[in-house]
């Protein structure tokens, strides 16, 4: 995905957890493992950021797969744009983290844009050596991130969340948070 107008040599990378949002997801927000209806529309998230930092974008979806890929998830990721990653690794291994935790060590040495697409805090250190150098931001859910993203904020994370900015889901999440005042609609809740 790319803007053809573009002249920016830039580009925003964004990372996708995909295991981190479902699991938020199946634990958090549902209570149950989430349906397919129910997951993000994973192509919102690259228009978005594509949008939002007027630069082209590439998807990198990371996965942890065990025996055999499934190549119908990424047929379609390829379709809307992401270049999978599918990663194996031992029992005991967060092989997801360790790709994403490796791949924001290693775009220090770009000059590229990044966000992250998960609520783990495993990636902090990460992204804190990033802020302040370029632009990062992160896409997840706000009352489920990691509260030391929030820190990064005042050092210039940009912040989305994945359904209220990003607009990902097709229907409205069962969510509670917290409302600015501003915010309150009464007929949301009539």
């Amino acid at each position: 995905m790319s803007s053809g107008g573009s002249e920016s040599a830039r580009t925003t990378y964004v990372l996708v957890d995909g295991e981190n949002i479902d699991a938020t997801l199946g634990a958090s927000v549902f209570g149950r493992r989430p349906n397919p209806e129910e997951r993000p529309r994973w192509e919102r998230l690259l228009t978005y950021a594509e949008a939002q930092w007027g630069q082209p974008v590439s998807g990198l979806f990371f996965l942890a797969v065990k025996d055999e890929l499934p190549m119908s998830f990424v047929q379609a990721l390829i379709s809307i744009g992401y270049r999978p990653v599918p990663l194996r690794g031992g029992a005991a291994e967060k092989v997801v983290d360790i790709a994403i935790q490796r791949t924001l060590e290693a775009l220090r040495e770009r000059e590229d844009d990044v966000v992250l697409v998960s609520n783990d805090g495993d990636f902090i250190p990460q992204m804190e050596d990033l802020v302040g150098t370029r632009r990062v931001g992160q896409m997840a859910f706000q009352e489920f991130r990691n509260a030391g993203f929030r820190a990064l904020e005042t050092r210039g994370l940009e912040f989305f969340d994945l359904e209220y900015d990003v607009n990902a889901f097709k229907t409205r999440l069962p969510r509670i948070r917290v409302l600015a005042i501003e915010e309150f609609d009464p007929a949301d809740f009539l």
